[in-house]
């Protein structure tokens, strides 16, 4: 049975394919930096922990200097996971309207308390990083916010899983018509959510990698930092691929097979493949070399960025051909198509990205801080 309406309430004013490559740019950047932010407050959190009490010129010291590094950082990146998450949102209501819409209001209660949720953790990361610049024990603030994020992320995946079941809304309707429950039931829920928090732990190797090279950092940081984050992609890359493989293996049968036949997919697939051996060859460099290495850091920015891009294309196939399945076809979306609009909003949109390019040249150039929790 089809529950998606038969008539478009709205033409889309540009072409699909326009929106589509919006939303898998705007979304890959969404991604990194979300799995940024969960892999390295976590990491972050565990170091606070272990560098708990540090005295100088100790190994502990140098993990509570590690963590310093990391979480002076977070209240910043959180700013860029809830910017770059409005525009893929956006795009996604646009060509998915009819199913994204109801799978919101009927996890409307936990859909909304993403806005309280994320209040709180961003307050708590503001806490986690001056109680640690103090050189106060905080990692407890860390990880409740980690928490919170991390509910965050299963509330976001329910919803967009939820969204290609349309099978299951009148009965999730008839239990809970104020919309109190998360979706359950789908045995792709369970690896799509874990994959974030895996992928997060893999990124926040990579930035560790980043950060080793940056010239605020201490010698003794530096070298901490690339080796830890190497050793972290090196292990969380194994479980990553495990985790991938279930994730694909609980999709329908014919959702796989259109996976396999489209070539798009096939090369985005190869391309996460790819990435993921990058990491490897990074990991296992930085993890056993006692100097930080200048490309390996711009390696880690590329592998992360192939890595987002790579597996935002191949999710998006997965949507789309499971939709496909529940008679809703993206493709065959009306068009009522202005391009003088168009034009303009795609020239906002590259003079917006010019304008940030530049934002982050001058951040780079900016006269280092010696970053330093203990002496």
């Amino acid at each position: 049975m089809n529950s998606f309406p038969t008539v478009d309430p709205i033409p889309l004013p540009a072409p699909v394919w326009l929106f589509k490559g919006l939303h898998i740019v705007t979304l890959s950047l969404h991604f990194i930096t979300v799995e940024m932010m969960l892999g390295s407050l976590l990491v972050a959190v565990v170091l606070s922990f272990l560098g708990a009490g540090a005295l100088p010129n100790t190994p502990a010291a140098l993990r509570l200097n590690a963590a310093g590094a990391l979480a002076r950082r977070l209240p910043v990146l959180m700013t860029f996971v809830i910017n770059l998450g409005v525009p893929p949102l956006l795009f996604a209501q646009v060509l998915y309207g009819r199913a994204i819409y109801t799978s919101s209001i009927l996890i409307g209660v936990p859909w909304i308390s993403v806005i309280v949720l994320l209040t709180v953790g961003y307050w708590l990361l503001y806490r986690f990083s001056s109680a640690i610049d103090e050189g106060r024990r905080a990692w407890w603030l860390g990880l409740l916010s980690w928490l919170i994020v991390a509910s965050i992320a299963k509330i976001y995946s329910s919803n967009m899983t939820l969204m290609l079941r349309p099978e299951v809304w009148k009965q999730m309707y008839a239990v809970s018509a104020v919309g109190w429950n998360l979706p359950t039931g789908d045995p792709t829920l369970m690896p799509r959510w874990l994959f974030m928090m895996c992928g997060g732990l893999v990124f926040a190797g990579l930035w560790m990698i980043w950060l080793s090279t940056s010239r605020s950092q201490d010698t003794a940081v530096q070298t901490y930092l690339s080796r830890a984050g190497g050793r972290l992609a090196l292990v969380s890359v194994v479980i990553l691929g495990g985790i991938a493989c279930w994730l694909v293996q609980s999709q329908p049968e014919a959702v796989r097979a259109g996976l396999g036949q489209k070539l798009g997919y096939q090369l985005a697939a190869y391309g996460w493949a790819a990435s993921m051996g990058l990491v490897l060859l990074l990991g296992a460099r930085a993890a056993l070399s006692k100097h930080t290495c200048l490309w390996c850091s711009w390696g880690a920015l590329a592998a992360g960025f192939l890595a987002a891009l790579g597996w935002t294309i191949y999710r998006d196939g997965i949507r789309d051909l499971t939709l496909v399945q529940k008679n809703y076809d993206v493709w065959s979306r009306a068009l009522e198509v202005n391009w003088s609009v168009v034009g303009l909003f795609l020239a906002l949109f590259v003079a917006g990205v010019g304008l940030l390019a530049w934002l982050i040249s001058v951040v780079m150039r900016a006269r280092p801080v010696t970053e330093r929790v203990v002496s």
